[in-house]
């Protein structure tokens, strides 16, 4: 397979997901949804459990990049709609329901999402969450919420735009249409698309090789990129100048330069 499975006891064991770190360094984070009855549906409980994990992960200096995954049938279906059915607008309201599931973007390392089969809804919208999607070549995506008679609640409605253009993203969220893995590749939802059996294994050896890098670069330049989406042109510009003019404080870019000049590989101390 390419890689070797170190589990970590002190991640503990979970109801909803599987959770171990990967890679021949022992360098990867790897998160596996794990309701396979529900279709990985994602109920509050599970959300949290991620949360918890990815926390685990980001205090691990050992880990410099993180894998978020489901099953050959489904990443995730969507949300729990039993879970959803009897809600009320003022226990939703009053309790920011589904507030704490940005945890996932909210990460400061980079999360890979390796999607086979359903990516519905909430599954769409978690996938979305992460730095860079690959999927399987079976891959589905949607936000069928209107079907449900509500929207997208997770940042589908704010998200996929960002992703796919206003006129895509339209159409949608209004028809409850979905596209698959190719389709999702060419609209710049999806980075790269492989065969099922092989998608994790190829979405750990990308993680791998983000791992390789500086740490402490890696999450400067994941801050930078994320910051064009908040930001004007001027103000972007602006903003990634201070953050690699900052990089010049750092071991690892002297080491990194110092090593392409002498033709040797870096060794980087993510300091």
């Amino acid at each position: 397979m390419g890689f070797i499975v170190h589990l970590n006891p002190n991640l503990g064991d979970h109801e909803h997901i599987k959770a171990e770190k990967r890679g021949q360094k022992n360098n990867v984070g790897f998160i596996q949804l794990n309701r396979p009855k529900a279709l990985n549906a994602l109920c509050d409980g599970l959300m949290k459990e991620v949360s918890q994990v990815l926390d685990e992960f980001e205090k691990d200096k050992e880990i410099g990049c993180i894998v978020l995954t489901g099953s050959d049938r489904a990443f995730a279906a969507g949300a729990d709609i039993k879970e959803m059915q009897n809600q009320t607008f003022s226990k939703v309201y009053g309790g920011n329901f589904l507030n704490h599931w940005n945890r996932v973007a909210e990460c400061k390392k980079p999360v890979i999402a390796a999607v086979n089969g359903f990516a519905l809804g909430g599954g769409c919208e978690l996938a979305m969450m992460c730095d860079i999607i690959y999927a399987g070549e079976k891959a589905q995506f949607g936000q069928p919420e209107i079907s449900l008679g509500t929207i997208p609640g997770a940042g589908g409605t704010q998200r996929l735009i960002r992703a796919v253009g206003k006129s895509k993203a339209m159409e949608l969220i209004l028809t409850a249409d979905r596209i698959n893995a190719q389709d999702a590749q060419s609209s710049g939802l999806v980075s790269k698309v492989f065969p099922v059996d092989q998608l994790v294994t190829e979405t750990i050896k990308q993680a791998e090789k983000i791992a390789s890098f500086s740490k402490l670069t890696v999450a400067m330049c994941k801050e930078a990129v994320n910051a064009a989406n908040e930001m004007s042109l001027r103000e972007g510009l602006h903003f990634e100048k201070r953050v690699f003019h900052a990089t010049f404080a750092t071991d690892d870019r002297k080491e990194g330069m110092s090593a392409f000049v002498e033709k040797r590989p870096a060794k980087f101390t993510d300091s």
